[in-house]
């Protein structure tokens, strides 16, 4: 008797569990919201380069004035092939990474000095609202003054533009901290710094994503326009020397470049977002 009870334990352990046979079915359906997700996103740019072909080849749009996809794409592949393209395209990631990373810890440094204290918010915030107003492009003769035409002044441009929108949600972001947090933090007897470390930086992670998304999208409007400022490398000054002889196949590769690298770039921010974001459970859109 013992031994036909032990029999029915193993069939039993063996056989697959009301957990394993819904495995299945979730994983199914989590591929094909997958597939279908990546459907739609394709969707668009197919739709696009399907009117730029039909335009181009019935001849709505002379090709002086927008070339075909195919004479882009062997343009792309001739500087691909002499080097050229990679070689500008590492110019400006190089560029765009220093004003980034420069811009980035300036912003939120800016947003935990007013954020944390009333004086610091009082000194800071109604200057740094003052020169969010000014469009960074006005300020472009000022720079070139301040630090010439060489790699500086394109550095700095760009960090000017990732520092406001860094500061700014990421300032929010403290200041929505929930208060019962920090109070609970004060009286199980966390210092300053803990809290800040353990509460505030936490809470405010969600509002700092949210500010190095667009951080990441002006990066590269800023960083097409001053590279037009006497450069001799990079993407930007690739498209200006292709507009001086009208080479317009060039110039709409440089276009797909900056597209390329603005949606590849969200694309990182979104993926480290997540994992860092990995403990907040959020809305999911169906």
């Amino acid at each position: 008797m013992s031994v036909e009870i032990s029999e029915k334990i193993e069939d039993e352990a063996l056989r697959p569990g009301v957990d394993d046979r819904l495995a299945l079915p979730r994983r199914s359906a989590s591929a094909g919201r997958a597939a279908r997700d990546v459907g739609l996103k394709l969707t668009g740019p197919l739709i696009a380069l399907a009117a730029w072909f039909v335009l181009t080849a019935t001849g709505l749009v002379p090709e002086t004035t927008l070339p075909s996809p195919g004479q882009v794409f062997a343009a792309a592949a001739e500087m691909l092939r002499a080097g050229e393209l990679q070689e500008h395209l590492l110019v400006s990631l190089q560029r765009a990474g220093a004003g980034l990373l420069i811009g980035v810890v300036t912003g939120v440094l800016l947003a935990l000095l007013s954020g944390l204290s009333r004086t610091g918010e009082v000194l800071l915030d109604s200057n740094l609202q003052m020169l969010r107003a000014m469009p960074i492009l006005a300020l472009v003769p000022l720079a070139i003054v301040w630090f010439g035409i060489g790699e500086e002044v394109k550095i700095v441009l760009v960090a000017l533009g990732v520092t406001f929108p860094v500061y700014l949600n990421t300032h929010a972001a403290i200041r929505s901290v929930d208060a019962r947090y920090v109070d609970l933090a004060t009286t199980v007897g966390l210092s300053r710094l803990a809290l800040i470390r353990r509460v505030v930086l936490p809470g405010a992670l969600p509002g700092f994503f949210t500010g190095l998304r667009f951080a990441v999208a002006i990066a590269w409007l800023v960083l097409v326009v001053s590279e037009q400022i006497n450069a001799s490398s990079g993407i930007g000054y690739l498209m200006t020397q292709a507009r001086s002889i009208s080479a317009t196949d060039v110039i709409v590769v440089g276009l797909v470049v900056y597209a390329l690298l603005g949606l590849t770039s969200d694309t990182l921010v979104r993926l480290i977002e997540r994992r860092a974001l990995s403990w907040r459970s959020t809305l999911q859109a169906r």
